[in-house]
């Protein structure tokens, strides 16, 4: 597993959430657990004013997500299984919404 990986969310909520970012550190690799942000569609949040520091929009496969970092937690490793995308290069991005999250800057 690779931190920044995009999987499919194989949840009861996969309708309105249907992937997962994986945010945690490789050198976590042996936890049987894994940090993950939920990806809704943007277009759920029509009406809704957030803020981008901390809920960013990421394009995965031609289609807009929002990172929905207030709702981050830990999954078992082992339902993650094949990404579809990796999100690494927006590293800065995603890791300013967490920082924001946690430290409020």
């Amino acid at each position: 597993m690779a931190r920044f990986d995009v999987y499919p969310n194989p949840g009861s909520h996969a309708n309105s959430t249907p992937y997962l970012l994986d945010v945690q550190s490789n050198l976590l690799d042996g936890l049987e657990s894994r940090m993950v942000v939920p990806l809704r569609s943007l277009a759920q949040f029509a009406n809704v004013k957030l803020p981008a520091q901390l809920t960013p929009v990421l394009t995965i496969q031609g289609k807009d997500f929002l990172l929905e970092t207030p709702k981050m937690g830990a999954v078992p490793g082992r339902i993650l299984k094949t990404p579809i995308a990796s999100v690494a290069d927006q590293h800065a991005r995603i890791t300013a919404a967490l920082d924001f999250l946690f430290l409020g800057y």
